[in-house]
């Protein structure tokens, strides 16, 4: 995708070969600053401090995290190491363990001195199926919004809703939710996103607003809770959101609120999709809301809010009252029930067991218990 008209990745190697850059997303959108990572504990602080985060990104990070730790130790105590650090970094998004999975399977058998190698050999690919994966996601769910588009006036915008960002500061390219959109828009369709602002961290007023005006996709900022009048009023076409998990039956793990678009938009009659890579899929849950584990974050994310001032310095200020005390659940669980279909890089699923194992037989046939770096 783009930024300041380059077609660019949101993770790649450096002109030295082996270190890594990276978007620093914390200072978006007001200033687009590329951070190096040239040690693991620069890819464990990046994801951990969401200087880089999205359940696809935060994947592939953690793979080139793994490949500049083993460049500085290839033992497998190393190897050990930095797979419990970088593990331990994010707990809700199954990507990251997907990810370290993959990495520590690639270079478990190999003598030390060739697993640095190896490990960059598989961080490439990871990132290079990331990108594939969304542009077919994209391909099926541009489908979704040609059938909506067929029965609009010509230049009359089919009206899509999403929530925080699911688009391609989210993964390597394309995004997940925003993969159909931008195939749409760049097709000539038109289209107009809604963006939840998605409060605390306004990651879709931040990020997701960025990168659709940064592509030219006509779109407006919501306030959070603005969706649900939206729907009442036929305002809204389709609801298309990311995930950072789904079980074996559908049930959908994304950014706190997720829920609450599911509802308003069943109470209304507007679809509800899911964009789902074969990664995100965890097929050793079942129940979304008993087992996934739910990330509770600082209380200072809820308490600040940042923003640029008129002189142009990012500061954060307080707006919640010395002393109140702070819940921040960083996602919530939608039930399959809630969920029209999961656009994946297969095709359109319906959201239950049945569905799922048919489209994934080999992910679910992988389906184990969790395994360590070096067992």
């Amino acid at each position: 995708m783009k930024i300041e008209g380059k077609v660019t990745r949101s993770v790649w190697v450096e002109a030295d070969g082996w270190s890594v850059g990276i978007f620093d997303q914390t200072v978006l959108p007001h200033r687009v600053a590329v951070l190096r990572l040239a040690a693991p504990d620069d890819a464990v602080r990046a994801i951990a401090t969401m200087r880089t985060r999205g359940a696809p990104l935060i994947g592939a990070v953690a793979a080139y995290g793994l490949a500049l730790a083993l460049r500085a130790d290839a033992s497998d105590d190393g190897l050990r190491r930095a797979y419990d650090a970088l593990l331990a970094t994010r707990p809700t998004a199954i990507n990251l363990k997907w990810a370290l999975d993959e990495m520590a399977a690639a270079v478990r058998d190999s003598a030390p001195a060739a697993r640095a190698a190896a490990a960059y050999r598989r961080a490439a690919e990871i990132c290079d199926a990331d990108v594939a994966i969304n542009a077919a996601i994209g391909r099926h769910g541009l489908g979704l919004i040609e059938r909506l588009a067929a029965n609009r006036r010509p230049g009359q915008p089919v009206n899509i809703l999403t929530h925080c960002n699911a688009g391609w500061l989210a993964t390597v390219d394309f995004g997940t939710a925003t993969a159909p959109i931008y195939l749409a828009h760049d097709k000539g369709i038109a289209v107009h996103v809604w963006v939840d602002e998605t409060r605390p961290r306004n990651q879709g007023a931040s990020l997701t607003a960025f990168e659709l005006g940064q592509h030219g996709v006509p779109h407006t900022v919501i306030p959070d809770n603005t969706g649900g009048y939206l729907m009442q009023h036929g305002q809204v076409d389709l609801v298309i959101v990311g995930t950072d998990r789904v079980t074996a039956r559908g049930d959908v793990c994304n950014k706190i609120g997720t829920y609450l678009k599911a509802l308003a938009a069943r109470d209304n009659g507007v679809p509800f999709y899911v964009a789902l890579p074969s990664p995100t899929l965890d097929f050793r849950v079942n129940d979304g809301l008993a087992e996934i584990p739910i990330e509770q974050r600082a209380p200072a994310e809820v308490t600040g809010v940042s923003g640029r001032t008129a002189d142009g310095r990012i500061e954060t200020v307080t707006i919640v009252p010395d002393g109140s005390k702070v819940a921040n659940f960083g996602f919530d669980v939608t039930p399959a029930r809630l969920v029209t279909g999961l656009i994946t890089e297969r095709g359109i699923v319906a959201a239950d067991a049945r569905a799922l194992a048919e489209a994934f037989p080999d992910h679910a046939s992988r389906a184990v218990a969790p395994r360590r770096a070096a067992e």
